[in-house]
Parts: structure tokens; C-alpha cells; sequence
């Protein structure tokens, strides 16, 4: 800390400023010459006015004097003669040391005279000039001390914690604003009440829970739950983040913690929340080449203050994270973290809450239903509806409307899901060609029981993607049966087999790249982790793939080589049977793809049910030409 204060005060001493200081100290000094001097023009003036001594007493016996005023010190005779306006200035005469010659004439001749003294004059203006210089200097000196002790202070300042500290945190968010979540809201409303009455729990025995730690995907309203916590508890709150902690300089997290919990312990009961604690409640041991690292000092400190010899009663931690499988076991004990509340992605009710949360301030037309919003969009966390939201009422400032409709809807959540939309193709074989990849994914999952439906084909291109189709499904699903992954691999795999079928295998183009990577990824889950294939119910990789440094340096191997061998033949083999079904599908029904690749090139975008209806004619019309060719039987 003291080497710190020395380089900030050496930084503020610049050359440049003590040059600058050494300047303006200089001409300071300079300046009592250059205003106690006698300047040259009133010296020459002063001579041209001014009589010998001789000339003085000639006048004097002449009696053309009036008064004389003697300045014994000056040695200077101020002589006022006779028929001078009463506005002139008086002649200066030099005298001798010894005057008594002057003084015997002016008593003869009846002239007025007296001796007057300017060193008290001359004393103050003197002193007068010299502060003129000497306050400066002083209050030069007094700006740099006071600079230099402004950085020593910041130094000393340094390991002071930076939590954000309301005595009464007014965040303007409450548990009737958080929504889709109701399970956590419980969970955490226990914890105001802790706070608020506490008598009703240890009444019967029961204490505060110290630590509640809220985990969960990015966007699903930690930081939120967080906020009406301290909006409804009404006690004093502290807000940090994680990577606020950890500096540089050892030994400044560690202090940092100390000084908030000090704090905290002065303001009892209270809230301390930590945001993405993850950065300094890493596992330890976890870094190469020895782990007394400043993060682990800080961690360690954090775990003591938060169950150690001391304890710290009537605090609460609320912490959270979307990264619970790196933190260090010791935090995550009963003791200092009691509760862990699960914070994930909304159901069907849930994402209908946080809809009615967001519409309240939007001027949303009538037709509109936020449950069919819900429905379209699942896996979207309440940021992602937040978001949709706003993104639908920016469209429809845009388009000069007075109310969100469907339509904004609609756009809204395709630039949410693809990103924004892109210009039309123009009629051309590689419009064609797209429209077949895309009526080949949307007529084989169509045609699939166990496939999602289809939501919308289009032909308008969305970020990266030249064409798309959505598929929704009908429910929550949380469990996903053999037969539904090899629907959907079925399905993802149309696009290429539409374009072999129709253009031939040398004209098959790289649009189904994307395609192949999903299909790759599922294939290999379903014999690796789901057990799906001939090699029966085995696990065979571990469920996180992640390095993390110093645990799992060295990625080994979970199986032997043959055993690797086979889970490429089997992938390989459910990725083929996928293939050769999706080209049998689109073969038999040929007119059907032809129509609504037609369709699809004329609209450039079909909805989910006109697409279905289409379908479902094709498939009663070859029914009925099925049904014509049989043969009666008698």
C-alpha cells in the first residue's frame, strides 16, 4: 500500500507541473524589482522637475519659495514655490547631509518648512509587494500538499469495500412485478418475513438462513428477485458484484470483504446481495503451479465472515450465479449457503405472467392473445419476453401504428429467434432451390406423428439464413422419447434429401451444413448419454464436456478405441436410416413438394396451418386414387 501511494504521488509531480511551478515561483520573486524599482520614464520626469541646492537657495533669497517639506530620510526636499497652481506637484530638491545653510535661509526669508518621513510608507509598501509574491507561493504549495494527501488517502482508501448501500433500498420492484417464477417468489418471501418477524420462526426453534443462493440461466430474473427482496424487506442493503472483489493487488479482496461485512454488522439485520459470485467463488486448487492466489485469499475471507469463529447474526447473502458447477464445495455448505433456489426458464402459465408483467405499460391491441405469444414462443426466458416486447413496440412505432397487432408480434419474435430481416431473393434456380430445402424440412415434419408442427415456412431471408422454418410444439416437453429424436433428425435431414431428389446428388449445395451439425450432435447423444442404440444402456461420455483448468487438465478418454469405433458405426447407421426415410417420404409424396415449393416461391411465406391443410389434401386425394386401384373382389 505504501509503494501504491508512492507512484500515485510521483505520478501527480509530473516534470511538466514542476517546470510550470518553478516558472511561476521565479517570476513571483522577480516581482518586488520589478514594482519597487523606480521606472525610467518617471525618473527622467522627476529630473526634468526637480532644482540643484544652489539653484534652491537663490530662490530662497529671491523669496520665490512658499514651503519646503525636509525628508531627512529620502535626503529629498519637496519645494512648493510661489505662483504654482495649486494642482502641480512640488519640486524635488536633493540635499546635503549637513543643511544648516538651507534652514538659516528659509528662517530668514520667512518660509514655511517642516520635516516629514516616508520610511513608514515606504515599510508598508514593501510588505505590500512582498505578499503579493509570498500568498501565491504559499497557496501554490498548499494545492500540491493537498493533492498529495488526496492520493495517499485514496491509497489508504483501497481495500474498502464498493458495495452499493441503501439504508432503506428503494428499487421499485416487488414480488407483484416478478412473475413466471412463483416457486423461488416462495421460497424468498420467507426470507422478508425472517426479516420483518422474526419471532414467528424462532419461536418454534427455527433460525435465519445466512446465505440463499439463486441459480439459473442468464435471463431468468435472479438480479430481479434480488431487487424485490430489498424493495419488500424494507432493512438496509448492500449490492456488489463478484469481480468487484478480486484486484490485482493482493490482499485487497480479502480487505474488501472484511469492510463489508463490518458494515453489515453495524446495520444488522440486513441484505447483502452478490451478483455472478462465481468470480471469486471459483473452486480452489483449481489454478497451475500452486493456488495462494489473490481470488482464493478472497474466497477464503468470504467463507470465514460468512460461518466462522465469530459468525454474523441478522446478516442475510443472497447470491447469484449461472455457473453453480464451478463453485467451491465449502461455499455451497449448509451453514453459509443454506438454500439454493432453482431459478429456471418459465412453463406455458409461467411465460403468460411475465407477458401480462410486461404488456401492463404497452398499448396492445384487443386481438391480440398472450397466450398464443406464450405458446409460440418456448425456452424463452422472461429477459428474452421482455425483450420481445419491446421489440414488437419499436415495429410499431416504426410502422405509425397506434397499438402492437399480431403482425408485430409476429416480426418481432422472427427477429428475436433469426435476427433481423434481410431483402426478398429474386426469381431464380437458387430461390428454387432454397424453396425445396425448406418445403423438404416442413413437409417431412409434417408428415412425422411424433414431429412438432410446423409454425412457418418462408423464403425471406433472416440474418445468416437465406429461408427458414419454425416448428412449435403442442406442450412442454421435458422428456424427449427415441422416436421423437429420430423424427427430428428425419426432419432436419430434408432439406438435403429434397435437394438430391429433385437437382441430383452434384447439385446438392452447402445449405444443409448447419443441418449436418445438429444431426451429428443429436445422433451421437442418443449413443453416447441416451443409451439409444445397439450398444445398449450405457453412458459413455461424461455430462460436461468442459475443461476446467487444473481438474480436468487432461480430457481422457471414457472408453477404449473399439468401443469408439462403434459409436461412430451407429451414428453413422441412425443418421443413414434417417436419410433413406426422409428421401422415401418426399419421393411418394412428389406432387405434394412441387405444389408448395410453387406456392411458397408466388407467397414467399406459408403459414403453419394453410401448409397443414395442403398436406392433408394430398394425402386424402392419394388416398382416394390409392383406394380406385385396387382390385373388387367378388
Amino acid at each position: 500500500m505504501k509503494n501504491f501511494g508512492k507512484k500515485a504521488l510521483i505520478k501527480q509531480h509530473s516534470p511538466k507541473r514542476v517546470a510550470w511551478a518553478g516558472a511561476l515561483a521565479a517570476s513571483l520573486i522577480m516581482l518586488p524589482g520589478i514594482f519597487g524599482g523606480t521606472p525610467a520614464l518617471a525618473q527622467q520626469k522627476a529630473e526634468r522637475d526637480s532644482l540643484t541646492y544652489g539653484e534652491l537657495i537663490q530662490k530662497t533669497d529671491k523669496g520665490e519659495v512658499k514651503r519646503v517639506e525636509l525628508d531627512e530620510t529620502e535626503q529629498i526636499a519637496k519645494v512648493y514655490l510661489k505662483g504654482q497652481k495649486p494642482d502641480t506637484p512640488p519640486i524635488q530638491v536633493r540635499l546635503l547631509n549637513q543643511n544648516t545653510e538651507l534652514i538659516n535661509k528659509l528662517k530668514a526669508k520667512n518660509v514655511d518648512f517642516g520635516e516629514i518621513s516616508s520610511a513608514n510608507s515606504r515599510a508598508a509598501v514593501g510588505l505590500l509587494i512582498n505578499l503579493m509574491w509570498i500568498l501565491p507561493l504559499v497557496a501554490l504549495m498548499l494545492l500540491f500538499l493537498r493533492r498529495s494527501t488526496n492520493a495517499s488517502s485514496q491509497a489508504m482508501n483501497f481495500g474498502k469495500s464498493k458495495a452499493r448501500f441503501q439504508m432503506e433500498a428503494k428499487t421499485g420492484v416487488k414480488f407483484d412485478d416478478v412473475a413466471g417464477i412463483e416457486e423461488a417468489k416462495e421460497e424468498l418471501q420467507e426470507v422478508v418475513t425472517f426479516l420483518k418477524q422474526p419471532e414467528r420462526f424462532t419461536a418454534i426453534g427455527a433460525r435465519i438462513p445466512k446465505g440463499v443462493l439463486l441459480v439459473g440461466p442468464p435471463g431468468t430474473g435472479k438480479t430481479l428477485l434480488a431487487k424485490a427482496i430489498a424493495g419488500e424487506a424494507s432493512v438496509p442493503f448492500f449490492s456488489i458484484s463478484g469481480s468487484e472483489f478480486v484486484e490485482m493487488f493482493v490482499g485487497v479482496g480479502a480487505s474488501r470483504v472484511r469492510d463489508l461485512f463490518k458494515k453489515a454488522k453495524e446495520n444488522a439485520p440486513c441484505l447483502i446481495f452478490i451478483d455472478e459470485i462465481d468470480a471469486v467463488g471459483r473452486q480452489r486448487g483449481a489454478g497451475i503451479g500452486g493456488g495462494n492466489d489473490e481470488r482464493e485469499q478472497t474466497l477464503n475471507q468470504l467463507l470465514t465472515e460468512m460461518d466462522g469463529f465469530e459468525g454474523n447474526s441478522g446478516i442475510i447473502i443472497i447470491a447469484a450465479t449461472n455457473r453453480p458447477d464451478v463453485l467451491d464445495t465449502a461455499l455451497l455448505r449448509p451453514g453459509r449457503f443454506d438454500r439454493q433456489v432453482i431459478v429456471d426458464a418459465p412453463d406455458l402459465k409461467g411465460r403468460q405472467e411475465i407477458l401480462k408483467v410486461h404488456s401492463r405499460n404497452k398499448k396492445i391491441d384487443a386481438s391480440v392473445s398472450l397466450d398464443a405469444i406464450a405458446r409460440r414462443t418456448p425456452g424463452f426466458t422472461g429477459a428474452d419476453l421482455a425483450n420481445l416486447l419491446n421489440e414488437a413496440a419499436i415495429l410499431t412505432a416504426r410502422r405509425r401504428k397506434e397499438a402492437i397487432t399480431i403482425l408485430e408480434i409476429d416480426d418481432a419474435v422472427d427477429r428475436v429467434v433469426a435476427g433481423m430481416e434481410g431483402t426478398a431473393l429474386v426469381d431464380s434456380k437458387s430461390k428454387r432451390l432454397i424453396g425445396y430445402h425448406e418445403v423438404g424440412h416442413a413437409l417431412i415434419g409434417t408428415l412425422l406423428k411424433d414431429h412438432d408442427p410446423v409454425q412457418k415456412v418462408t423464403l425471406i431471408p433472416r440474418g445468416q439464413a437465406l429461408g427458414l422454418t419454425w416448428f412449435t410444439p403442442n406442450e412442454e416437453q421435458g422428456l424427449v422419447s427415441r422416436s421423437q429424436l429420430k423424427a427430428r433428425i428425419t426432419a432436419t435431414l430434408g432439406g438435403r434429401a429434397a435437394e438430391e431428389i429433385v437437382f441430383g446428388k452434384p447439385e446438392v449445395t452447402t445449405g444443409a451444413g448447419n443441418d449436418l451439425q445438429q444431426v451429428t450432435g443429436m445422433a451421437r447423444q442418443m449413443v453416447t448419454k441416451f443409451g439409444m442404440s445397439e450398444l445398449g444402456p450405457l453412458s459413455l461420455e461424461s455430462q460436461s464436456t468442459e475443461v476446467f483448468l487444473g481438474r480436468d487438465w487432461m480430457n481422457k478418454s471414457e472408453y477404449s478405441e473399439e468401443i469408439a469405433a462403434k459409436i461412430d458405426s451407429q451414428v453413422r447407421e441412425i443418421v443413414n436410416n434417417c436419410y433413406i426415410k426422409a428421401k422415401e417420404l418426399l419421393q411418394e409424396h412428389r406432387i405434394a413438394l412441387e405444389h408448395l415449393v410453387d406456392l411458397l416461391i408466388d407467397q414467399e411465406t406459408i403459414d403453419g396451418e394453410l401448409f397443414r391443410q395442403i398436406v392433408t389434401e394430398h394425402l386424402q386425394l392419394d388416398a382416394q386414387m390409392t383406394d380406385e386401384k385396387l382390385p373388387v373382389s367378388h
